[in-house]
């Protein structure tokens, strides 16, 4: 499937590899039908075939491939893909709002950047920030949106979807999946309404491109297609192409990485100066079962605590092999201090402790991994 989603055409085509469109503008045939392709499209509507496509703001193919690509490994109908993933969830937001369904309620720990957008408000919207536990009780009358994400940037913690879902009572669920990938996790399979990837990091996997998609029915593929129009936030070609030449290995690269992962964590968790390690393939971070149900695999993401917030701040420039940088999903390992850098706008009482550290594990050998944390790890002690 993610070889070939998106590329079923290509024979028919007389072409391997997939094209390119850069076109900003497309040549139209009458005045009327010109008007009819532009207001279908920025309405909501997908491109049909035989109109103009008008103007790439509307619609582009090499988008609308990435688009099937992601919705086929999703399990959804459709995707609507945006020039970042905080992109995407605005256009959510927006939407939700438009409905006059201005409250969300989000469940911590989230992306930084997402906590930041919903707690500001600059998008109209009111959140209440909760538990899984706490979400039925936080419903009101006008909450459009419930959100979270698993596994939870930046502490691995890990929510049953099916729960929250439950628990929503109709109330539409956003997951964020960036972090497990469609590879390890479908929550549309688990009652999700929409599912969100920021994929500059696994679906993209090199980063070099940004993007934001966001996997839903028709319904909400529609509304998110008409806020994307009006706003202009759509991904352009060459990311989309290249995000899309991403999804192909994409399964080769989570599984590679996990295997790695596992072993970075055991070593992690086995150092005397390492104080905890949040990791979903270790037992204790996964009480519920949730790896192996919900969820394939613990994927190639964790977090590490040292016993100082001065040890831990001094680890990153001490790396050598492993590159100190914020994002995630990668080829290569990136080490980064959540609460000085990602998470820096949120709030004290869900931040991050400065103490801790977030490893995103790429493809390199995982000896060389381990043996250039430890030496970061005890040269800065």
């Amino acid at each position: 499937m993610a070889v070939h989603a998106g590329r079923d055409w290509l024979t028919e085509q007389g072409v391997h590899a997939v094209p390119i469109d850069l076109s900003t503008t497309a040549p139209l045939g009458s005045v009327h039908d010109g008007g009819l392709a532009y207001e279908h499209m920025a309405t909501g509507g997908s491109h049909t075939a035989g109109q103009s496509t008008v103007y790439q703001r509307l619609w582009n193919p090499t988008v609308a491939r990435f688009e099937a690509g992601v919705a086929v490994l999703e399990g959804t109908p459709e995707a609507v893909a945006f020039a970042s993933g905080m992109a995407a969830l605005s256009a959510v937001l927006l939407a939700a709002v438009a409905a006059g369904k201005k409250h969300v309620v989000a469940v911590r720990p989230l992306y930084g950047g997402s906590d930041h957008l919903l707690a500001s408000g600059v998008l109209g919207n009111e959140v209440t920030f909760t538990t899984p536990e706490g979400v039925r009780a936080a419903l009101r009358p006008d909450t459009g949106l419930v959100i979270l994400e698993t596994p939870a940037n930046p502490t691995l913690e890990l929510v049953d979807i099916a729960r929250v879902a439950a628990a929503a009572d109709g109330v539409p669920v956003l997951v964020d999946n960036t972090f497990a990938s469609p590879v390890l996790q479908q929550p549309f399979a688990h009652g999700a309404a929409l599912v969100l990837h920021s994929a500059t990091k696994f679906l993209g996997g090199h980063g070099d491109a940004m993007g934001g998609v966001v996997a839903a029915d028709a319904g909400w593929a529609a509304r998110l297609r008409r806020i994307r129009a009006v706003t202009g936030g759509i991904l352009t070609p060459w990311p989309a192409y290249l995000l899309h030449r991403g999804l192909a290995t994409l399964p080769v690269r989570v599984r590679a990485q996990q295997a790695g992962a596992e072993k970075v964590a055991l070593a992690l968790a086995g150092h005397g100066l390492v104080k905890r390690v949040y990791y979903p393939g270790l037992a204790e971070c996964d009480p519920a079962g949730i790896i192996g149900t919900q969820m394939a695999g613990p994927g190639s993401l964790m977090a590490f605590e040292l016993a100082g917030a001065e040890h831990a701040e001094r680890i990153p420039a001490a790396v050598g092999m492993i590159t100190h940088a914020v994002s995630l999903g990668g080829i290569d390992t990136l080490i980064q201090h959540p609460a000085g850098l990602t998470h820096r706008p949120v709030e004290a009482a869900a931040k991050p402790h400065a103490s801790l550290l977030r490893l995103s594990v790429g493809l390199e050998d995982p000896a060389d991994i381990v043996a250039d944390l430890v030496q970061a790890i005890e040269t800065t002690r």
